[in-house]
């Protein structure tokens, strides 16, 4: 009854199932724990490129999925009815001193190349962006127009409601028919790693929060390692810690107080902000610290997408481009470095 079955609920296994129903595959998505219920269910949604220099697979695949996503998310917001929360309304980060301010000068120029004239990164003043803007200690500030916004947990429940409109099943328990792409995260990750007895990926916890602060219309802020997102309904999020070692996967502590703290330091805009939520979930990172997609070593008709870490939801669109390719025409596009053989261990 299945051409395709996704283990996974997640923003790759969602968006793999959406690309493939659009191609005329019959699609089943599995996951026990139900939609987005890990990293995927978070607040943050900063859909940030690389730097424009020293150019490679990586950030090449990264670009054009950015460059992609408007119309992806389009398409999942008209079959939905729910929107994602998509926006590219750009990135505004603090320029710390003059060496930065030359190396920011610099990729302003190698991006008019690299982005290909469809983006922008500019060396701005501080004080020509409002009340908006992080606290910079040489007045200076990096304007790029390719970062863009989701709300994470807005657009898989987006996703997953699409993927019904068209008649695709999720389930919670369910046998896999077809071709089998197992996109579950920190447990796949795990699963591969004792299915081919070699280290193939681990879970990073990160915290963030969700503030009562309307900036709806502004573009995101980074500073001190810190991403501040206004997403589209009026609220305001920060994250996040990346902590490789934890006792709760799901629990908030101090380390988000910090994080919090920090975030009223370096963008003083949003004093007095109520806190809405706070969250805490684990990333599933690859050892090559980029996606891991392709065949399952020795299981013929099963396929990896996984290891989105930092960079899911902004490559998404391309790695579902890339999984329907490989699983239904048999076409490999899969970028060097992005192999579940580029992460087995030498």
């Amino acid at each position: 009854m299945f051409d395709v079955t996704v283990r996974g609920a997640g923003i790759f296994g969602l968006s793999i199932a959406w690309v493939c129903l659009q191609r005329g595959a019959r699609v089943r998505v599995v996951d026990p724990h139900g939609v987005a219920a890990g990293a995927s269910g978070g607040l943050v949604g900063a859909l940030a490129p690389h730097t424009p220099e020293n150019w490679n697979p990586k950030k090449a695949f990264q670009f054009d999925a950015l460059m992609r996503a408007g119309t992806f998310w389009d398409g999942v917001h008209e079959a939905s009815g729910i929107d994602p929360g998509y926006a590219r309304a750009g990135r505004l980060q603090p320029v710390p001193d003059d060496r930065a301010l030359a190396m920011a000068r610099t990729r302003a120029t190698s991006a008019r190349d690299l982005w290909q004239g469809h983006a922008t990164w500019q060396v701005v003043r501080a004080d020509s962006v409002g009340d908006w803007a992080p606290v910079s200690p040489t007045g200076w500030l990096i304007h790029d127009t390719l970062s863009a916004r989701i709300h994470p947990r807005k657009a898989s429940g987006a996703l997953a409601a699409a993927l019904r409109a068209g008649g695709a099943e999720i389930a919670t328990d369910a046998s896999d028919a077809g071709r089998v792409v197992w996109a579950n995260g920190v447990e796949g990750l795990y699963a591969l790693t004792r299915d081919l007895n070699r280290p193939m990926g681990n879970g990073v916890k990160g915290q963030a929060a969700l503030l009562d602060h309307d900036a709806r219309t502004a573009a995101q802020l980074f500073a001190d390692g810190l991403h501040i997102v206004p997403h589209a309904d009026g609220t305001t999020a920060i994250g996040s810690t990346s902590e490789r070692t934890y006792d709760a996967a799901t629990t908030t502590d101090a380390q988000l107080d910090d994080v919090i703290a920090r975030a009223l330091a370096a963008f003083p805009v949003l004093a007095g902000a109520r806190v809405l939520e706070r969250w805490a979930g684990v990333r599933p990172r690859a050892p090559s610290r980029a996606p891991m997609l392709g065949p399952w070593p020795g299981r013929a008709g099963h396929f990896i997408a996984n290891g989105g870490f930092k960079i899911g939801f902004g490559v998404a669109p391309g790695v579902a481009d890339v999984m329907a390719d490989l699983m239904l025409d048999g076409i490999d596009r899969i970028p060097d470095g992005f192999r579940v053989e580029d992460n087995l261990p030498r």
